[in-house]
C-alpha cells in the first residue's frame, strides 16, 4: 500500500504547508490534533522520525486522545475504541475499522456528539 507513495518526509512537509496555508501556525490560532489513542503521536511518529533523522513539529507534540475524552464525558473506557464510542453514543459506525478516512469520519461524529452534549475538549497528552 505504500509503493509509489510519498515518503514520510514529503508527507510531513505537505502537512506543514497545509498547516501554514490554513493559518494554523499562527500563534494566535489554537489548534490540536485528535487521535484514537496515544500511540500514533506519542510513540510511532517520534520513533519513525528519529529513525529517519527527521524533526517532529511542535504541533505533533500535543493532542486529544478521544478515548480519554470519551471516558471523561461518559464515565467508562471504550475498550474497543471507535466501535465502543459509536455504540455508547448510539451512532452508526461509518465504513471499515482502521480505514484512515473512515476513522476520521467516525472521530468527527463522536466529537460532534460529545460537543452537542456540552463536553469541553482539552489536551490529554502530557508535554514532552
Amino acid at each position: 500500500m505504500v509503493d509509489g507513495q510519498p515518503s514520510l518526509q514529503q508527507v510531513l512537509e505537505r502537512v506543514d504547508e497545509w498547516m501554514a496555508k490554513e493559518g494554523l501556525l499562527d500563534p494566535n490560532v489554537k489548534s490540536i490534533f485528535v487521535t484514537c489513542g496515544d500511540w500514533d503521536l506519542k510513540v510511532m511518529l517520534p520513533g519513525q522520525c528519529q529513525y529517519l533523522g527527521l524533526p517532529v513539529a511542535d504541533y505533533f507534540k500535543q493532542w486529544i486522545n478521544l478515548k480519554k475524552a470519551y471516558s471523561f464525558a461518559m464515565g467508562c473506557w471504550p475498550k474497543n475504541g471507535l466501535l465502543d464510542m459509536n455504540k455508547g453514543l448510539s451512532l452508526q459506525h461509518i465504513g471499515r475499522p482502521h480505514s484512515g478516512i473512515d476513522d476520521c469520519k467516525n472521530i468527527a461524529n463522536i466529537m460532534k456528539t460529545l460537543a452537542y452534549r456540552g463536553f469541553i475538549f482539552k489536551q490529554t497528552s502530557k508535554p514532552f
